[in-house]
């Protein structure tokens, strides 16, 4: 039996009411830590992620030294072959069945890692689009000071703010090939993207109609739910719209108020997507934002009631993993989990 869709709320970010936008963006990371920022075009314009995703599908389909010449390192720049990730390595036989891109810092418009020379003439539209979705982090984390009442309420955006110093945040690009094209995976066993939650502060994800696979684990922690490309209410909007999950830093960072929720990239078939008009007969192509700190900000709670009150209440201690703990910096949080993740990259490197 078909699992049912994933119920995620929908929020405007553009609504007159600001404070009002800031306190339903708070409840839904509370409740869901999944939510879909309505795209009118307003922050991210149609043309411009319409564009990226064309820079997508030059990006894979360039020359296979080209991408072998700026292979990811630990800085986790560059390209990711398939299999070569990861996700979920207590659980799965093989690696992810995607290639991925990881572009880091761009200084002055230009990338500060190598490039794929087939892509390198439109350098300035990839650094174009990750200023896009830097901007609208910074709005979000904005409103997330302001609906969780932090003192100051920027406290999220000034520690995101680059011309503080140098942090983690990735525009990564994936390629997902159809099941037609993997032989060698099995559909019923093997995934495309290993279960897991993400590292930073929060993640935008850009997704194409019709292209199926992303999953949810629901709060039971037992069952999975398929995530809608397109949700009710908003299929005449530009673009579909953007799926906006919380991080395990930023649920780290309030105590675990804020949900980091597990997902991951399925091979879909008979039994496993309820989601009408979505299906994997061909290539998935999406597009993430990883939003992190500035690398040196140290994750101590939030100046948030809110965060104490969480943090005080015993009955929210019993299987809060961030009760205990100690301060990190965002840098060491993110290099902890990418450890774990990039298995064969670490022990080549040793």
């Amino acid at each position: 039996m078909a699992n049912k869709a994933a119920k995620i709320p929908v929020i405007d970010l553009s609504g007159e009411n600001q404070e009002q936008v800031a306190k339903e963006l708070v409840e839904a990371a509370i409740e869901h830590g999944f939510i879909y920022i309505k795209n009118t075009g307003k922050d991210i314009p149609a043309d411009a992620v319409h564009g990226a995703f064309d820079m997508g599908r030059k990006i894979f389909k360039a020359p296979l030294e080209e991408k072998q010449a700026c292979a990811i390192q630990k800085n986790n720049r560059g390209w990711s072959a398939m299999q070569y990730e990861t996700l979920d390595p207590s659980t799965q036989r093989v690696g992810d069945f995607k290639e991925a891109f990881n572009f880091g810092e761009f200084i002055n418009g230009k990338a500060d890692q190598p490039m794929p020379p087939t892509i390198a003439p439109h350098e300035s539209q990839i650094n174009d689009f990750r200023e896009l979705c830097y901007n609208l982090c910074l709005k979000i984390n904005t409103l997330l000071g302001i609906g969780l009442q932090v003192t100051p309420p920027d406290f999220f955006k000034n520690a995101h703010v680059r011309e503080r110093g140098a942090s983690g945040t990735i525009l990564r690009f994936l390629y997902y090939p159809p099941h037609t094209d993997t032989p060698d995976a099995n559909r019923e066993e093997d995934v495309r993207a290993g279960a897991h939650s993400d590292y930073g502060s929060m993640t935008l994800l850009f997704r194409l109609k019709g292209q199926a696979g992303l999953e949810i684990l629901t709060q039971d922690g037992k069952t999975w739910a398929p995530v809608p490309v397109v949700p009710p209410g908003t299929e005449n909007d530009p673009s579909p719209p953007i799926l906006l999950n919380i991080g395990d830093l930023l649920s780290y960072w309030t105590n675990g108020l804020l949900r980091s929720t597990v997902h991951r990239v399925v091979f879909p078939g008979p039994g496993k997507t309820s989601v009408a008009g979505e299906t994997d007969t061909e290539p998935r192509y999406s597009i993430a934002f990883f939003c992190h700190p500035v690398g040196t900000t140290l994750l101590e709670p939030v100046p948030s009631e809110r965060v104490r009150n969480h943090e005080g209440d015993a009955q929210a201690k019993q299987g809060n993993p961030y009760a205990e703990r100690k301060v990190l910096t965002a840098d060491e949080h993110l290099h902890m989990r990418l450890k774990a993740s990039y298995l064969q990259l670490y022990k080549d490197k040793e």
